[in-house]
């Protein structure tokens, strides 16, 4: 089946490498224009196969709708280039960007392209809600996690009435993830991955919270501030277990690191269904929700300081087989 992968963040370039190797020579990629996913389609060599790829923008920050539209525009009008071209697309598979599910029709005329009778949208994210209207309007098939949690969904998952869902046990990092070999030993003074983030995310206004100056006294640090990593962007995952702890304000390296066994300190408001599951499993996630100040923090950070040292009590739940869940739901012979 000849198909579109959507890959809009770094993660879902990870988490659908394995499909695409597995796919046809003339399957296609709709990208976008940022800076890690443009890091590891240059160098995915080994990883990712080369593929016809049609790059667009991301749209957040101002004129978003207009962007939206631009993107909606031009992924429409590339699905039907290569329908016109070569052998017809009959699947778009998508995490979390909806527009290239609507663009098999155009945005101007009700003329679709017959071809595109599978369109996959999959999410672990429950507060994308603009992003699950749109895609309820063109989705066919929805993959959410078992652990999704309904009550930070706006509705989602009750109004899917009409569109086949498919459930995973297991978090997407569970997809693309191996369990790793830790450190034998903590480095002194430990080593630390950082990982900033710009910002300009959909959510970012509400959940990011600052890295307090002080918090990184005695730590030998490594940035990975989003869009300043200057390491091998395929080798992070290999970083994060290779590190004595992890310090982020992004929720998706944060279950990275957690699910490897890493001691992970998420400064973020943020609430997601995979984060309590993490929690809940006794994965080493250390969560901070407010301001980095009083002597609640100072007790949270000092936990955490203590078990980057506490590594070997951990017993997480065994490791799900996620990836050959969702390799039946997408008919994939995964080549490793």
């Amino acid at each position: 089946m000849r198909t579109c992968w959507v890959l809009d963040h770094p993660a879902h370039v990870r988490l659908l490498a394995p499909f695409l190797r597995s796919g046809q020579s003339n399957d296609v990629l709709i990208a976008t224009q940022r800076h890690e996913v443009e890091q590891m389609l240059e160098h995915g060599d080994g990883h990712i196969p080369r593929r016809q790829t049609h790059w667009v923008e991301r749209p957040v920050g101002e004129s978003r709708r207009k962007k939206a539209f631009a993107r909606w525009r031009s992924s429409h009008r590339f699905l039907r280039q290569c329908c016109e071209q070569d052998e017809p697309i009959q699947r778009i598979v998508s995490i979390g960007a909806p527009l290239e599910l609507m663009a098999w029709k155009s945005p101007f005329l009700r003329r679709k392209i017959s071809s595109i009778t599978e369109r996959w949208y999959i999410s672990d994210t429950e507060v994308n809600h603009i992003a699950h209207a749109l895609a309820r309007k063109a989705a066919t098939d929805v993959v959410l996690p078992t652990h999704w949690d309904e009550n930070l969904d706006d509705g989602f998952l009750s109004s899917l009435d009409g569109i086949r869902l498919h459930r995973l046990d297991g978090l997407h990092g569970h997809v693309h993830l191996r369990p790793a070999q830790r450190p034998s030993s903590v480095s002194q003074p430990p080593r630390v991955l950082v990982r900033r983030l710009l910002g300009n995310g959909v959510h970012d206004s509400d959940e990011l919270l600052a890295l307090p100056d002080d918090m990184l006294d005695g730590l030998q640090v490594t940035s990975a501030d989003e869009e300043r990593y200057t390491g091998d962007v395929w080798s992070l995952d290999r970083q994060l277990a290779a590190h004595d702890a992890v310090i982020t304000q992004s929720v998706t390296l944060a279950s990275e690191a957690a699910l490897l066994g890493t001691p992970t300190l998420l400064l973020s408001r943020a609430e997601r269904g995979f984060l309590e599951r993490l929690e809940s499993e006794g994965h080493p996630l250390f969560r901070w929700k407010k301001a980095c100040e009083g002597d609640e923090w100072k007790n949270l950070h000092a936990q955490f300081l203590t078990g980057i040292h506490l590594t070997d009590a951990l017993e997480p739940e065994e490791w799900p087989n996620t990836r050959q869940q969702l390799a039946e739901l997408l008919k994939a012979e995964l080549i490793d």
